[in-house]
């Protein structure tokens, strides 16, 4: 709860509980009234358990939560049920920042688990602060506070004996197994990186836009929202940003409070008018004017460090990625992704490399005849560095689980649907039957986007191909034109090979598109060296 409220029921005394004067019905008012407040949490309440430095890393988490399980079991006591939630919070937001780009389903599951026990513990935490809360406004001697204090104890062992039955179903042998593979997966991700950069300008932009719509209507719902968006992108920060943490955590900290007070007012106004608590018009009038004003302060304060030049969006904003560099983190995140799943991922950069490389000599020697060839280079390099995901799934035909997991997968920041799912058309195709128009894949495309992605998928199939051996043989390529027939220059390509019988497949798709045979002949030096003198020998 925020610190405004009660510090208006203190101010007030006796005349905070008139409406609640009525035994029974002032009871259950009470209970309900400090009820939504304990929902809230959002502690300017008296604290219960001291502020301990914070230490960074899943793996501690995972074990801390086995700990606090041990601790809280004894008694379920405030402070220990306090820092198993908070346990349990940690993990679950790291989680939600790894899962992005990790798919492995152990994430879910094991957040899906925390989740459970949270809940559970949530009820008694709510119950155990509205006990504080208690003795903190009402006076020792007042009935109503005597009722209430009753009440809440025999609730509090309800919650306990629920609590109690849901730690006993909690499966500490698989959060045992978690806690040794997950840390082992999280490793891989630095924090800091690009790419929990670029996670943090997308939570950005999703709370930005919470902020647009809540500053317009000032809404209780879209003020709500907005403090849920800013929560999200304090999240990702706080765990995954140490740097940006450190400057901006005291700044995110008090704007979700002064939210988390105002939605606090809203929730004290429509819990004392759903009970009908009021005494007299006067007095409901003069709780609604303190509120208003409450709720109003802290608004003004919020729109002051979040309005004009010097807002926090813009500081914000300014260290996060910008331009070019967006479109890269985001090709870094796929990459990223790609690399949990495919299990030779080595393989798959040198196919990158190659595509890259025959999609620059044709674009060098103009062959494409489409819109903006140069934007193309970033869907094929998607393409190439997906198109072995499928092969987490352990069954027949690979690209097609390639092309499901990749229509699946969430839509990075600086990316539209459209590009990823041209993408995955690409991949699709790497190899299998040839593209036509009656497959899925390429059915709801339209007939340019279509073209695109036939042309793409010949370039992939035939990088693939190069490297069938999946030993880097071949590692660098040259393009030249002569009459009608194209010839790739191939270093470390050998004819008459069973390789160089699947290369020969392989081009036909780009002979097709290309209207031109494509000839792959082993690399020659003098011949390379007389197209251009600037490659290196």
């Amino acid at each position: 709860m925020g610190a405004g409220a009660p510090a208006i029921l203190r101010a007030h005394g006796e005349a905070s509980l008139a409406f609640l004067r009525q035994p029974f019905r002032g009871l259950v008012a009470i209970e309900s009234v400090c009820y939504s407040l304990g929902l809230t949490l959002n502690a300017q309440a008296p604290t219960l358990t001291p502020k301990k430095p914070q230490p960074v890393g899943f793996a501690y988490w995972m074990e801390r939560v086995l700990e606090e399980c041990a601790r809280a079991s004894e008694d379920f006591a405030p402070d220990p049920v306090h820092d198993l939630r908070v346990s349990l919070r940690r993990c679950r937001s790291m989680a939600d920042g790894l899962m992005v780009v990790d798919p492995d389903p152990a994430w879910r599951e094991m957040k899906q688990a925390g989740k459970r026990i949270f809940r559970n513990l949530g009820e008694l935490r709510d119950v155990q602060v509205m006990q504080t809360w208690v003795a903190e406004l009402g006076p020792p001697e007042d009935p109503e506070t005597k009722a209430l204090q009753a009440l809440l104890a025999t609730r509090e062992g309800e919650q306990k004996t629920h609590a109690a039955q849901a730690l006993q179903g909690f499966d500490t042998r698989q959060w045992r197994k978690w806690a040794r593979e997950l840390p082992l997966r999280a490793a891989r991700v630095r924090a800091g990186s690009l790419i929990f950069r670029h996670l943090a300008l997308e939570r950005w932009t999703q709370a930005y836009e919470l902020h647009r719509r809540a500053m317009r209507n000032r809404s209780q719902v879209s003020l709500h929202n907005l403090r849920i968006g800013i929560k999200r992108f304090r999240y990702i920060v706080e765990n995954f940003l140490p740097h940006e943490y450190h400057a901006w955590g005291p700044d995110l900290k008090q704007l979700q409070d002064l939210l988390g007070e105002v939605h606090d007012f809203d929730v004290l106004w429509a819990t004392a008018l759903q009970v009908n608590g009021f005494a007299t018009p006067e007095s409901r009038k003069a709780w609604h004017e303190r509120i208003v004003v409450e709720r109003a302060k802290r608004v003004d304060r919020y729109r002051e460090r979040m309005l004009g030049k010097g807002s926090l969006w813009v500081v914000w904003r300014g260290q996060l990625p910008q331009g070019e560099e967006i479109e890269s983190a985001a090709l870094a995140r796929i990459k990223l992704w790609a690399s949990f799943l495919d299990p030779h991922f080595q393989h798959t950069q040198h196919v990158a490399d190659l595509a890259g490389q025959l999609l620059g000599e044709l674009v060098r020697l103009n062959l494409i005849h489409l819109p903006v060839p140069e934007k193309l280079g970033p869907i094929l390099q998607a393409a190439a560095l997906m198109h072995d995901v499928g092969l987490a799934k352990r069954g027949k035909g690979h690209h097609k689980s390639s092309w499901r997991l990749i229509r699946r997968m969430a839509t990075p920041l600086g990316w539209t649907t459209e590009r990823l799912r041209l993408a995955g058309a690409v991949a699709r195709f790497h190899r299998g039957s040839l593209p036509t128009s009656r497959h899925k894949a390429l059915r709801g495309l339209p007939l340019e986007q279509r073209k695109v992605a036939i042309l793409l998928a010949g370039v992939l199939r035939l990088a693939v191909a190069l490297d069938i051996t999946r030993d880097g043989r071949v590692h660098r390529l040259r393009l030249e034109q002569k009459d009608a027939v194209l010839i790739l220059w191939a270093q470390g390509f050998r004819a008459m090979t069973r390789p160089a019988e699947s290369v020969a497949a392989a081009r036909y798709i780009l002979e097709t598109v290309l209207h031109s045979p494509v000839l792959v002949k082993p690399w020659k030096l003098h011949l390379v060296r007389r197209l251009s003198p600037a490659v290196p020998a």
